[in-house]
């Protein structure tokens, strides 16, 4: 019997297969994968609907997820395109959490739309210890805009976006001394070297909600089979 278990974020939507008990991992552009109207075990993200019984919050899917990896004490931050988030766990016990979807939005989507417009590859960016102060994405752009117009190669200008992001994201976890990285920040080399100015970082890959959802409905499938036994 197969069954899915979906992330849907505003770009992309990341897949955990499972038959078999054979784990499957793909990533599809969420525009793509709607059109699909594919049928799901549970799900997770800004882009699904919210059926009940199956959707289940993105916290609670990246707690659990964070839980089958890390040990007692942790703090995992889920970057995305539109929004930032961190759970904390001390002696296996929540401790706090934050979840920003205003002026932290966009900062994935933001990074590859810059690449896109000035044909910049992800490799290309380097770190570098300038950082722009990122308040949003669009005074950013703004600065990014000057700099170039003004002669500064574009993936330095981006560069620079990058580590202003990091450095954001260090403050929104209270200064954590080290950081577990769920999400597509991942595989951006740039953002992880600036950010291990600040913290230890852990990359944990793109795939941490989707094992979440996994967690739960396995703890759901035990539940119900102890209460017919």
């Amino acid at each position: 019997m197969e069954k899915l278990y979906i992330d849907a974020g505003t770009t992309w939507t990341k897949i955990l297969k499972i038959e078999n008990e054979k784990k499957t991992y793909t990533i599809e552009k969420t525009s793509d994968f709607k059109k699909k109207d594919a049928d799901y075990t549970k799900c997770t993200g800004h882009s699904l609907t919210k059926k009940q019984g199956i959707y289940e919050n993105e916290v609670v899917a990246l707690s659990k997820g964070a839980q089958k990896y890390l040990e007692d004490d942790f703090v995992v931050l889920d970057l995305g395109s539109r929004d930032i988030k961190y759970i904390k766990f001390e002696n296996k016990k929540f401790k706090d959490l934050d979840w920003n979807c205003s002026c932290a939005s966009a900062t994935g989507a933001t990074i590859e739309m810059l690449l896109k417009f000035y044909e910049v590859d992800i490799k290309d960016l380097v770190f570098t210890k300038e950082k722009y102060a990122v308040t949003c994405g669009i005074f950013g752009l703004e600065r990014i805009m000057d700099d170039v117009a003004n002669g500064l190669k574009p993936n330095i200008a981006i560069s620079k976006f990058v580590h202003g992001i990091a450095y954001n994201a260090f403050n929104f976890v209270k200064g954590a001394p080290k950081i577990c990285l769920s999400g597509g920040f991942c595989e951006n080399p740039c953002f992880i070297e600036s950010l291990e100015q600040y913290s230890t970082v852990i990359p944990l890959g793109r795939f941490i909600l989707t094992e979440g959802l996994y967690e739960i409905d396995k703890e759901s499938y035990l539940c119900s089979k102890s209460t017919i036994e």
